[in-house]
C-alpha cells in the first residue's frame, strides 16, 4: 500500500491483493487522513488483483463515514463483480483511467504488525457492516460472524 497527498485528496495505491491482512493499517490511514480532515479518498487499484470480504466491508464502513464519496480508480472485473454481488456498488465513484493526482508516493508503513484481536476485530466490524447494508449477506457472512464472535471471546493461545 502507497499514499500521496494531492490537495484535497488522499489517494491510496493498493497492489496485489486487499486482504484482511492489510484492513487494519487502511482502516487506520483513512480514519486518520480521511474521516478527520474531511478530505477525498481515491483508492487506485489498477494493480490490485483482489478484496476480500474483510476489506470490502472496512471499505464499505469507511464510505459511510466519509463527507464525500470514495472513488476506486481501474477496478478490475473481478473486484466490480463482489462489489455488485455484495450489493455496496452504489457508494463508490467508480473512474477509469491512468491520471492519478498523487505524484509523491510513499508506502504505507504500520507502527507495528496489527494484533490477532484487531484483525478479528476490524473482520467482525466489516462483515457486520457488509450484513447491514444489504439483507442478502446476511446468509452469507452469519456463519462467518459468529465464527469471529467465538474467536474474539477465547483467549489467544
Amino acid at each position: 500500500m502507497q499514499v500521496a497527498l494531492a490537495g484535497d485528496v488522499v489517494c491510496v495505491r493498493i497492489a496485489g491483493p486487499a486482504g484482511y491482512n492489510v484492513s487494519v493499517d487502511f482502516k487506520t490511514l483513512a480514519g486518520r487522513c480521511c474521516e478527520a480532515t474531511g478530505r477525498a479518498l481515491l483508492l487506485d487499484l489498477t494493480q490490485c488483483v483482489n478484496m476480500d470480504s474483510t476489506f470490502l466491508g472496512v471499505l464499505a464502513s469507511l464510505s459511510q463515514r466519509t463527507a464525500q464519496p470514495i472513488q476506486l480508480r481501474n477496478a478490475n472485473v473481478r473486484i466490480v463483480s463482489q462489489l455488485e454481488n455484495l450489493g455496496v456498488m452504489s457508494f463508490f465513484k467508480m473512474l477509469t483511467g491512468s491520471d492519478s493526482p498523487g505524484t509523491d508516493w510513499q508506502p504505507v508503513e504500520s507502527a507495528q504488525s496489527p494484533t490477532r484481536r484487531q484483525l478479528g476485530e476490524t473482520s467482525l466490524e466489516a462483515h457486520q457492516t457488509l450484513m447491514a447494508l444489504n439483507p442478502d449477506n446476511v446468509a452469507r457472512f452469519k456463519d462467518v460472524e459468529q465464527f469471529l464472535k467465538e474467536s474474539l471471546q477465547c483467549p489467544p493461545p
